[in-house]
């Protein structure tokens, strides 16, 4: 997609909080280099970072350079805005591996190698700030901010006076210089002039435009988007097993797929501007078809698949979608042993299960008795006989009559064998 006018993209989208005066201006002048920065103190980014991430290639797609700075040297230290503890120290070595894996999960929305004029970059600003002495760091920078400057930011008295307010160190006191820095350095070595982040980096942001003011004797621009939140009040990016991750290691494309699809329709309307590529128009009609048939939940499936192909790519994204039709769907035992150990697990996750020795299974397991006596499915040797009688007995999806014997052929990914009672009544044996 083609953008012409990066502010008026991100207003129509919803994601634009604060604006310095002049910045769409800027913008439209020439090409722009702008940057985000992003925590790597983790090997994986979450869906937290979606929307910087997003900031960045909406701006790479209207002809801008995008950089990507990892925070290596204020990772170290602990953003206070929103956090109550300071963060752990990271080795180098860790740091670096971060940084790569930070890298390849950027490179599925941002282009970093094709060599074109506005091709993104991605810097570190512990390559520049673990050589800077404290002494020179505290005449070169920390002279040109006053405390009472710093005392104002929110993010500041936030942590000063608000409820459990234990005060803040002198290190998270010192952030927004640090933050500031950068911005101060980008400005001078990549032509850096806007800064983009959450509205709650509102502080740290101008902090450095301050500097570039005032020490760069230039002008630096600022725009941040809100934080997402959810119309029931829960936390976004949070599932019940922690963050949703953007690693499948961390998170498995199927539930990244469900998290998206589990979205309530207030949520789905406002997220897939934000977080897709699709344009206005497109939007528009899936609103409205939305809107005439919601239990069709029309946004959330295509939210879903715009956000996972994006993140896990188009083969990810139909195996989610044949996992999410086992529980719901028509699927049959071939798509059931099409899953991975991992993904198996991810969509029989809450389904009571029971253990039984393979050599049992192996041996030819009774029908009967894997329903009632071996696991304990149904209650009764005669609610059994009956259920087969009904035909609502199924093995790996397949139904079965009285007399069926489970056995080795039926064990999917060598351990697992899945009884299904009509349509939502799953029950798991496990081989041990």
């Amino acid at each position: 997609m083609d953008i012409k006018d990066f502010v008026a993209e991100l207003q129509w989208r919803g994601m634009v909080h604060d604006l310095m005066p002049d910045t769409k201006k800027h913008l439209n002048e020439a090409m722009r280099s702008a940057y985000v920065g992003f925590d790597p103190t983790a090997d994986s980014l979450h869906i937290g970072n979606l929307v910087p991430i997003m900031l960045l290639a909406f701006f790479q797609r209207a002809g801008h350079k995008p950089v990507a700075l990892v925070g290596g040297a204020t990772g170290m230290i602990g953003d206070p805005s929103g956090k109550s503890s300071e963060r752990n120290l990271l080795d180098e070595e860790t740091l670096r591996y971060n940084q790569e894996c930070v890298r390849k999960q950027l490179s599925q929305f941002l282009d970093f190698t094709s060599g074109v004029t506005n091709q993104a970059v991605m810097t570190n600003n512990y390559d520049w700030m673990k050589e800077f002495s404290f002494l020179d760091f505290i005449r070169d920078v920390g002279k040109h901010i006053t405390v009472n400057y710093m005392m104002a930011k929110d993010s500041v008295k936030n942590r000063l006076t608000g409820e459990n307010a234990d005060g803040m160190s002198f290190t998270e006191f010192t952030y927004q210089l640090v933050q500031g820095y950068d911005f101060l350095h980008l400005y001078k070595n990549n032509d850096c002039t806007l800064q983009m982040g959450g509205s709650d980096q509102w502080g740290n942001i101008t902090t450095g435009t301050e500097l570039i003011r005032r020490i760069g004797g230039g002008k630096g621009y600022a725009l941040t988007c809100p934080l997402i939140t959810k119309s029931d009040g829960s936390k976004f990016g949070k599932s019940e097993g922690g963050n949703v991750w953007l690693d499948a290691k961390r998170t498995s494309p199927y539930k990244f797929y469900q998290y998206w699809l589990n979205t309530s329709d207030e949520d789905a309307e406002k997220h897939i501007k934000i977080f897709t590529f699709l344009e206005k128009e497109t939007i528009d009609a899936l609103v409205e078809q939305h809107k005439e048939a919601p239990h069709q939940r029309a946004l959330q499936k295509r939210l879903a698949e715009e956000v996972t192909t994006s993140v896990h790519g188009e083969e990810a994204l139909q195996n989610a979608i044949a996992a999410s039709e086992i529980l719901f769907g028509k699927s049959t035992s071939t798509d059931l042993k099409k899953l991975d150990t991992e993904t198996f697990l991810d969509v029989f996750e809450g389904v009571p299960q029971a253990e039984i020795p393979l050599s049992e299974i192996e041996s030819g397991l009774d029908i009967i008795g894997a329903l009632a006596e071996k696991t304990g499915f149904l209650k009764s040797n005669g609610e059994a006989r009956r259920a087969l009688k009904e035909n609502s007995i199924a093995v790996n999806k397949e139904k079965v009559k009285e007399g069926h014997k489970v056995t080795k052929a039926d064990l999917m990914n060598d351990q697992f064998v899945l009884l299904q009672r009509g349509k939502r009544n799953y029950f798991l044996i496990r081989g041990v």
